[in-house]
Order: C-alpha cells, then structure tokens, then sequence
C-alpha cells in the first residue's frame, strides 16, 4: 500500500457565521475530500466546555456526510469512551456502518477529565480509565456477537439480543490516537500528533510492536495493512506570503479554542484538580507517548533535510502551547514537505485544512491547491 490520504477536524465557530452554515460548508469539503480519493474524514468529539467541536455528536453529523458521500470512510476519532452507553454506542455504530455502506471506522480513547466532570460520569483519573477500558471491551464483544453476556464494575449484562449487528465483520476498523504502543498492542490503526522527527521514531517503534504482538506483516482483523500517520495542519496559498498571512490568525485562533475556555471555566469554578496539568492527568501504567530511547531514529546531520524536516511558513512558532503543527506555504513547499514526510515510513498522511477562525473559501483554496497541484505526486 502506498500513501494515503486523510483529513482531521475539529469544527470550529467561524464569526459571523451560524451553525448551519458551518455544518454546510463541511459538507461541501467532504464532497471534495470524496470526489478527490481522500481515504478517510476523521472527526474530534469535545463537549462544553469546550469550544472547539460544534459536532459533539459525531454520528449525527457523519450521518449527514454518509449521505453527501459515496467513497471516503467516516471515522470518528475519537468516540470518548467513558461519556458513552456501550449499548447504546453499538446499535448506533450499525446504523451508521449500513447507512454509509460499510464505510465507518471507529476511534477510541479516554478523552478529558473534565468534561466527564461536567457530564456527571467518572472523572477520577484511573476510574475513567477503567471505565474507557470496559465500555472498549462490552462495545467489542456487542458489535460482533448474536447477544452479549458481560459482568462488570460500571455495566453488566446477561445474554441481551444485539438486534443490530455493523456491515463489517467483526466490526468496522479501529483507530487510537497520540499513543502509538497502545494502537499497536490493541491491533489499531494510529494517528500522532508532533513533527516528522517524532513521527520517524513512531513509526518504527508501532511497527516493531505491532509485529512482537501479532506477527510480523500481519494484517489488522478487518484485513487490512495497518495505517500510521501524523496530524498535519496545512494552509495553501499562490504565494509563501499569502499562505502565512492566511495561517497565523487561524492557527492563534486554534490554539485559544484547544486550551484557553476549559482552563478558564475550571478557574471560575475553583476547580483546582483540573488545573496546573489535572486536566491532562493520565493514568498510571499507561506506556509515554514519545517513543522511548530504543526507538528513536537518526536524526538528519546534513542542513538540507534539517530544513525539509522544519515546517515550513514559520506559523509554527506560535504553536508552542500545543504539540499540533500547522504548515503554510505553496503547493511545491507542500510537496518537498511531503517528500520528507515519505522518508519517515508512514503511510497515512492527515490533513487538518480548516481550523480556527479561517474562513470557508480560504480553506476550500487550501483543499483545491492540494488535490490538485499535490496528491497527483502521491496517488
């Protein structure tokens, strides 16, 4: 399998734009994301108060897309396992697999403490986690069984009828994000966040694991070659100039979206577990996301791939609060940026086109530069 390619987003508010707007405006990218071969749209899930997701029900929205689109897969990445009912998570994973005719695939992870504080779930750290993993196993074993028996902390159930069984056997593909030894142990395909040089380490230390836990060139359950790649923020322009000067508002937009309106609703409440790093608290035992010593590659020695291995348009000096990247340039400093990206092993490369602020058309010029003056090098 050669590269391929995907599209993260968040969806974000837009000024002077409404909801409906915003949600027509993606639709519309989707349809060019299908109509150009992109292999998957993967779509955030965040909850007041958060800022940055005016799609908190993924489902619903990707049932929308499923209906706009015939080829690109849906992948919700990620389902934030402890805010969901497993059963009710499983019978909307069916409909939404027949409904997009077997083109969803599922992302997981734990998600943020404190929105499960706000929902009312559990947000102690290691009892979230313990419920991530058993929504995780009662989601599995009800996607593909005839009926599901599960005795556990937070669900039990005894020989319950799953009247809705997904398209695809055992169930659709599943991802995990930012932590590639957990979606190499668990059979997952994986999407990082960070730079190349991270991504090279990754890349090999997913490989290496993934062959120790389920043989080497072996497949995923679905059948298919295991897919690794990095989040890559991108704007396009005629000009470097034009291409920065789009980028910087939107990316310091982003960046205030990421973090800021969590971190100041739990300093208005006076909740200082969630501050200081408690909202990113993670469990103990979790294997680091960085890949440890022995996995770590070279590095380039020689000033020419040191610079390729840089992003380019210099936007990615204001980013430093967040470990994504954004990239701003021409469709030929996309390409040489590209090119590099192949050096690392990966074969998923995922585009972040529209974030924060940016208006819709200078996003869609982003996408129509890409699809057409860059993937025809790849594809």
């Amino acid at each position: 399998m050669g590269l391929q390619f995907g599209v993260f987003d968040h969806i974000e508010p837009i000024p002077g734009q409404d909801l409906g707007t915003i949600y027509k405006d993606r639709l519309t990218q989707l349809e060019m994301f299908d109509s150009h071969g992109f292999y998957g749209y993967h779509l955030a899930e965040h909850h007041s108060p958060a800022v940055h997701s005016l799609a908190p029900s993924q489902n619903v929205f990707l049932s929308a897309a499923s209906q706009r689109t015939s080829r690109i897969k849906l992948a919700p990445c990620i389902y934030v396992l402890p805010l969901h009912h497993p059963l009710r998570l499983v019978e909307e994973i069916c409909m939404l697999d027949h409904l997009s005719d077997g083109r969803l695939e599922i992302g997981v992870g734990r998600g943020g403490v404190l929105e499960a504080y706000f929902w009312g779930s559990h947000w102690g750290v290691e009892e979230n986690y313990a419920k991530y993993q058993e929504t995780l196993a009662v989601m599995k074993e009800g996607l593909s069984h005839d009926s599901l028996t599960f005795k556990g902390e937070f669900y039990n159930f005894d020989d319950l009828p799953m009247r809705l069984r997904p398209k695809q056997q055992p169930y659709p593909p599943m991802w995990y994000m930012r932590n590639v030894e957990i979606a190499a142990n668990e059979g997952m395909n994986c999407i990082i966040v960070g730079n190349l040089d991270g991504l090279e380490a990754n890349v090999k230390r997913y490989r290496e694991i993934w062959a120790e836990r389920h043989g080497a060139g072996s497949l995923t359950v679905q059948g298919t070659e295991p897919k690794i790649g990095l989040v890559n923020h991108l704007v396009l322009a005629d000009t470097e100039e034009k291409a920065v000067e789009a980028a910087k508002p939107a990316w310091e937009e982003y960046l205030w979206n990421l973090s800021a309106p969590r971190r100041i609703e739990a300093e208005r409440r006076g909740l200082d577990q969630f501050l200081a790093g408690g909202m990113n608290a993670r469990p103990e035992g979790l294997p680091d996301r960085e890949a440890a010593e022995r996995f770590q590659a070279s590095r380039p020695t020689d000033a020419e791939s040191q610079q390729r291995r840089q992003e380019p348009g210099n936007v990615a000096q204001a980013s430093q609060a967040s470990s994504f990247r954004v990239v701003a340039g021409t469709p030929d400093t996309i390409r040489r940026y590209l090119d590099e990206y192949l050096t690392t092993g990966a074969n998923y490369f995922v585009c972040a086109f529209h974030f924060g602020n940016m208006p819709s058309s200078i996003a869609e010029h982003s996408i129509e530069l890409f699809v057409n003056e860059v993937m025809p090098h790849y594809v």
